[in-house]
């Protein structure tokens, strides 16, 4: 029997913390390694599988549309492409898409058009604030944006151009705003940062700094994109639009894809030859992202997520009142973060993988989960079972 962890081992780079699992299959909220052991997978593909593994209506609409294209290339029309383009227009209430391949391109793709509208209009402005424990990406521009030094340290010097301020400190933004100055970019809540949520009227407070001195506001929505949260973009829940955003993850139910979309009077900044992406928008990932925009935005689907997510935060607070390892529970839908009163995260995770339920480590002292909206109840109560088996396992017999 081959040894795939070996295999894996000798021939792929090793920038990676893989958990020791071989996954062959998956189906819902479900998954299976090739020995056959079953999981719960509560990573999601890192927030990716919004559906779950293998949704019916993402399989058939691959399926379909490899069987007529799968790519063309940016010099046609192609018709997935542009009803995707439209669904999210008129759902995000901006006015254009541009589709990539990734959610660092998205955020390339952002940054660069705040570049070229502060090119055309502010005088050549070009900085854009951002935020400690953010996360955008790992190429050399979003890595630049990125507010931890753990993963800038090594690759610098980075791209100049960016001015990193404490989150959640608007007093700290207007601070760093001067006559280079183009915009703003956030994630409405941090992801990859630990699942931190925006202080009350923290990202109103920006949309007005930005209103009142003539920048951009960019929301990095990678990861809270798509119903995440409970509500089909993260910015509805504080009423606040950005002028561009990033989508990426969930967008295709786990087929790569991409996308930004802008306001008309900023989008107008891209002309043609500014920008491209030879597989952005292409067919095949234009038609899953459409069946998983069509099934989020599908009458019930939400309000559904979003019971789902009370039940889910309610049994890991009853975690929280009863053992003295878990210190919160953060977080808002299917992103939500158990706060640790000691480094031992990833001592969570393998206990919990022993017993059956994918989780992850998103930091030394929290661990992430990240459902498929599509989570049963009971699969939900059988999540939470094992990580209360897991944190006992750990605490010994420190009950409250």
């Amino acid at each position: 029997m081959t040894d795939w962890i070996a295999e894996e081992h000798r021939y792929l780079f090793q920038n990676y913390g893989r958990q020791p699992v071989v996954i062959e299959r998956g189906q819902g909220t479900r998954a299976w390694d090739i020995e056959g052991n079953e999981y719960l997978d509560f990573v999601g593909g890192v927030a990716v599988n919004v559906l779950g593994h293998s949704h019916p209506a993402v399989v058939a609409a691959i399926a379909d549309q490899a069987a007529r294209v799968i790519h063309t290339s940016n010099l046609f029309y192609t018709t997935p492409m542009i009803e995707l383009a439209r669904l999210l227009v008129e759902r995000s209430g901006l006015d254009r898409a541009f589709f990539c391949n990734s959610g660092t391109e998205a955020v390339e793709a952002a940054m660069k058009l705040a570049r070229r509208w502060g090119y055309d209009t502010r005088g050549g402005a070009f900085e854009i604030i951002t935020t400690t424990d953010s996360f955008h990406g790992r190429t050399m521009g979003s890595l630049s944006a990125t507010g931890n030094q753990r993963y800038r340290e090594p690759f610098e010097p980075l791209v100049p151009g960016f001015r990193i301020v404490p989150w959640n400190d608007l007093e700290a933004v207007r601070q760093a705003t001067n006559d280079r100055t183009v915009a703003v970019m956030v994630e409405p809540i941090q992801g990859e940062g630990g699942v931190n949520m925006p202080a009350p009227g923290y990202l109103a407070g920006l949309r007005a700094w930005c209103d009142e001195r003539g920048l951009l506001l960019i929301f990095d929505e990678v990861q809270t994109g798509i119903g995440r949260t409970g509500t089909f973009f993260a910015f509805e829940h504080d009423g606040v639009r950005p002028d561009i955003m990033a989508l990426a993850k969930g967008l295709a139910g786990g087929v790569p894809i991409g996308a930004i979309l802008a306001r008309d009077e900023v989008a107008a900044h891209f002309v043609k030859g500014d920008h491209g992406s030879t597989f952005g928008g292409n067919p095949l990932a234009a038609a899953a992202a459409l069946a998983t925009v069509r099934e989020v935005l599908a009458p019930g689907f939400l309000e559904r997520a979003r019971a789902a997510s009370a039940r889910l935060a309610e049994r890991l607070r009853s975690l929280e009142d009863r053992y003295g390892l878990v210190t919160e529970v953060r977080g808002r839908g299917m992103l939500l973060a158990i706060g640790l009163a000691r480094d031992c995260s990833a001592e969570l995770v393998d206990e919990a993988r022993r017993r059956g339920l994918l989780v992850n480590n998103v930091r030394p002292n929290a661990v992430r989960l990240m459902p498929p909206l599509t989570v049963s109840d009971d699969e939900i109560d059988r999540a939470c079972d094992i990580l209360e088996a897991s944190i006992r396992a750990l605490e010994g017999a420190g009950s409250k």
